[in-house]
């Protein structure tokens, strides 16, 4: 559900900067498209690429946390906080569940 919520925030973004309506499109979709692929190989558990311990929390914080700083970008304190804080917690929890 995280990784759903984060790819919504970056095609947000996406429609937000674009300029012309055919080029904001092309940035809701493609923008998602590229950070769900890098996570597909990369970071997934499934990944077909499996990084090191800190090379994939790097990518974690990349692909998580960027949206919070996009989301601060278009205005949405509120949403940036609430995923912000999500993010953390989902973190912490997956550290206790040594998952």
């Amino acid at each position: 559900m995280l990784e759903l919520c984060a790819l919504t925030v970056y095609g947000y973004w996406g429609f937000k900067i674009g300029g012309p309506m055919v080029m904001k499109w092309i940035l809701a979709f493609l923008i998602p498209f590229v950070i769900a692929t890098i996570w597909g190989i990369f970071g997934s558990p499934k990944a077909s690429i499996q990084l090191s311990g800190s090379a994939h929390f790097l990518l974690e914080i990349f692909i998580f946390l960027t949206p919070v700083v996009l989301l601060l970008s278009q205005g949405k304190v509120k949403l940036a906080w609430i995923y912000g804080i999500i993010v953390v917690i989902n973190k912490i929890l997956l550290y206790v569940w040594e998952q």
